[in-house]
């Protein structure tokens, strides 16, 4: 026999729906300088790290370009001093900021020095490395090729940082909040649910669907991908501290509903007023004679096998089951 406890907690009534999933971030790379490629790291679907290498250009062409820079900046540098501490020395006195603004511009220091800025910027650039926790979606570029400023290298999508654009009819909209619970399935990944929350709602209502929008956000675990369309349970609103039971452990008997709880090995038939369900939990309210809820926190409540249960019947309980 197959058993899931009864607890207290909260009932949480959703609204089900359905959404695609999408990439917080799908990044095609673009070389920001030209150049040759020495290396290319990576490979359609591989996974990557944020500032992983993915791509080297040659570097010489970098590395010389700086050296140029920094000699032009180091000789307009001499000029200066050169024109600046004779002056200094007649005068007796340092120079007014547009005085020594001035020499700087007669000696080239400041275009120099600009001039080594962007070489540095370019030689970094040479390197290029991935901006997301993801994976690779298509790699544009081979070993050897010549690429441009501006040329697509390849794609980087998140598959981490997830969302969905869930369709609301719009007599739900009002009981869906941002911050509420939602449980994702997909049958591109059977037997797995995951947890995430609502973003937001958006404030537009489709005028011929009459549906408006809600944005959940989720962590990716590698199975679910951008693309795939998703099933979703939104919170719509939660009963807190409520006696819960498993919702399959619910049957009718003579037109009464109860529920099988094991005590001392025996199938104790047990008679319930049921409240609300989720279809996952179902809330038990107290009897209305004696005021008290019939089963206890903690009691097994037997969900496969009893649909021809007798009252007493001797039981083994051979797998327990705990509820999210």
């Amino acid at each position: 026999m197959a058993t899931e406890d009864a607890r207290d907690g909260d009932l949480i009534l959703s609204v089900r729906t359905t959404g695609q999933i999408r990439s917080d971030a799908v990044v095609r790379l673009r070389s920001e300088v030209g150049g040759t490629v020495t290396k290319v790291l990576v490979r359609p679907g591989q996974a990557v790290k944020a500032g992983q290498l993915l791509v080297q250009l040659d570097p010489y062409p970098f590395d010389l370009a700086v050296r140029e820079a920094q000699a032009s900046a180091d000789e307009a540098e001499q000029r200066f001093l050169e024109s600046y501490v004779p002056e200094s020395l007649v005068t007796g006195r340092g120079l007014s900021p547009g005085q020594r603004q001035a020499l700087l511009n007669r000696s080239g220091l400041a275009g120099a020095r600009l001039r080594l800025e962007r070489a540095r910027f370019e030689q970094q650039r040479a390197a290029i490395t991935s901006p997301v926790d993801g994976a690779v979606d298509a790699v544009d570029i081979a070993v050897g090729e010549k690429v441009t400023a501006g040329q697509l290298l390849l794609t980087a999508v998140d598959t981490r940082g997830l969302r969905i654009e869930a369709q609301v009819l719009e007599h739900d909209l009002p009981f869906v909040r941002a911050g509420g619970e939602a449980r994702i399935t997909s049958s591109g990944a059977p037997g797995r649910e995951l947890r995430g929350r609502v973003d937001a709602v958006l404030p537009l209502v489709d005028s011929v669907t009459r549906a408006g929008r809600a944005i959940v956000r989720v962590t990716g675990d590698g199975v679910l991908r951008p693309g795939m369309y998703a099933d979703v349970q939104l919170e719509a609103t939660r009963l807190r501290n409520r006696r819960l039971v498993p919702a399959r452990g619910v049957i009718e008997r003579d037109g009464r509903p109860l529920v099988f709880v094991v005590r001392d090995g025996r199938a104790q038939w047990t008679y319930i007023v049921p409240g609300r369900s989720n279809g996952r939990d179902t809330e038990v309210l107290p009897d209305s004679t004696t005021g008290e809820i019939p089963v206890k926190p903690g009691e097994p409540v037997i969900v496969e096998g009893h649909l021809t249960l007798t009252h007493d019947a001797p039981v083994k309980v051979g797998v327990k089951t705990n509820r999210p």
